[in-house]
C-alpha cells in the first residue's frame, strides 16, 4: 500500500506540473538546437504568425520567446538588409503530418501559400514579411538523413514519423563552390554534428534526385548546397543568426578557443539574466550564438 500510495502521489505531481516543449537533449559535445532569431519591422504580426504555426509565447527572463518543438523563436523589431535568400543561410525547414491539410490551414489565417507543384511533399509559405518558410510533408522520400557510416539514434528520429504536430527539419547554407564538404567538416568537429546526407525530392523530369551533403545535430539537420551566386552574412538579415544551446558553455567556449575559433561576443552570463551567452561566426558569415540556460524553459 505504501508503494502505491508513492505512485498515486508521484502521479500527481507529475500531472500538475507545467507541460513545456523541450529542446533535443545534448549530443557528446553537449550541443543541440537552440533558437532562430529574427529581426522583424512588426514584431506583433510575426508573433501572430508563429503562434499560428503552432509555437507557444514564453518568458524567459524580462523577455518573451515562443516555443516550438526543438526550437526557440526571438523576434526583435528592426530594420534588416534582406531575407535570409541571399544570405548563407538561404531557408530554414519544418515537417509538419500532412502538407495538403497545413496549407489550407494557413490559406484559412490568411498565410500567404507559395504555388506548389501538384502531388509535391513540399510546401512553402511566407512571413508577414516575406520570409519564406520550408514544409516537408512527413515520411516521404525527402524527409530522412542517411548517415554516412553507422548509426546514431538522435538522427535517425527523421526516419521515423513525428509525433507532434510541427517539429524542425534543416536549414539550408547556401555556400561558394567546393566549399559544401569544408562547411560539412566544419560543423562535425566544431559541434559534434553527425555527418550524412539527405535526398531532395524525387523528380519527375527524369534527372537524377539531388543529393545534399548535411551533418545532424539534436533538433536540427543541416544541409549544405555548392551555389554559383555569392551568399551574404546572415549578420543584418532577417534572419539574423542562428542558436545553438550547450551544456556547460563556459568550458567548451574555451575549448573552441583553444582550437583557434574567434568569438565575436566571448562567454557572458549577466547577474540576473537566466541564460549565458557566446558569440561566433562560421566561415562562410553564419551568426551562430551559444546559449546555455533556454533548455530550462
Amino acid at each position: 500500500m505504501r508503494i502505491l500510495a508513492s505512485v498515486v502521489a508521484l502521479f500527481v505531481v507529475v500531472l500538475s506540473a507545467p507541460l513545456r516543449g523541450q529542446l533535443a537533449s545534448p549530443n557528446d559535445r553537449g550541443v543541440s538546437m537552440g533558437h532562430l532569431h529574427y529581426v522583424v519591422r512588426d514584431v506583433e504580426a510575426n508573433r501572430k504568425f508563429w503562434i499560428d504555426f503552432g509555437a507557444t509565447p514564453v518568458k524567459i527572463g524580462n523577455r518573451e520567446a515562443l516555443k516550438l518543438p526543438e526550437v526557440f523563436i526571438f523576434l526583435d523589431r528592426g530594420e534588416s538588409s534582406g531575407g535570409t535568400e541571399g544570405s548563407v543561410v538561404n531557408h530554414v525547414a519544418f515537417r509538419l503530418p500532412d502538407i495538403p491539410k497545413a496549407l489550407a490551414r494557413f490559406r484559412s489565417l490568411g498565410v500567404r501559400v507559395l504555388p506548389q507543384n501538384p502531388g509535391s511533399p513540399i510546401g512553402n509559405i511566407l512571413t508577414p514579411e516575406d520570409e519564406r518558410i520550408e514544409l516537408f510533408h512527413d515520411g516521404t522520400e525527402n524527409v530522412p538523413f542517411h548517415l554516412d557510416q553507422g548509426r546514431d539514434a538522435v538522427a535517425e528520429r527523421l526516419s521515423r514519423r513525428m509525433t507532434t504536430p510541427v517539429t524542425t527539419h534543416h536549414f539550408h547554407l547556401y555556400l561558394p563552390k567546393g566549399q559544401s564538404a569544408v562547411a560539412k567538416a566544419w560543423y562535425v568537429k566544431t559541434f559534434g554534428a553527425v555527418p550524412g546526407t539527405r535526398r531532395g525530392s524525387p523528380r519527375t523530369d527524369g534527372t537524377p534526385q539531388t543529393v545534399y551533403l548535411a551533418a545532424d545535430l539534436p533538433g536540427m539537420n543541416i544541409n549544405y548546397l555548392d551555389v554559383d551566386e555569392k551568399a551574404v552574412s546572415t549578420k543584418g538579415r532577417m534572419l539574423d543568426h542562428i542558436g545553438f544551446e550547450v551544456r556547460n558553455l563556459e568550458a567548451f567556449c574555451k575549448r573552441l578557443e583553444a582550437s583557434g575559433v574567434k568569438f565575436v561576443q566571448p562567454y557572458r552570463k549577466a547577474p540576473g539574466d537566466p541564460v549565458a551567452t557566446a558569440m561566433l561566426v562560421d566561415p562562410w558569415g553564419t551568426s551562430i550564438e551559444l546559449t546555455e540556460g533556454l533548455s530550462r524553459y
